[in-house]
């Protein structure tokens, strides 16, 4: 059985939206597009993690979809 890769970070929400995230990446400063039906879980200024496939949209702001999305402190 093959295990699946996955890639994880934390950011901090800068808008929250109908089952979307915008998001700002806390290393990369990079504004992201999270596709989550978690979204209204969520409130601005939390700083969440987020686990997604690794691809990522090539478009702006580039998009994911969250396989898991927590709130962590910081």
């Amino acid at each position: 059985m093959e295990s699946m890769e996955t890639t994880v970070f934390q950011a901090e929400v800068l808008e929250v939206r109908n089952c979307q995230l915008l998001v700002c990446d806390c290393r990369t400063r990079q504004t992201v597009l999270v596709h989550t039906q978690r979204a209204c879980c969520f409130s601005r200024g939390d700083c969440v993690e987020i686990e997604y496939s690794g691809a990522m949209t090539m478009s702006l702001p580039p998009q994911v979809s969250a396989l898991r999305i927590s709130r962590v402190c910081r």
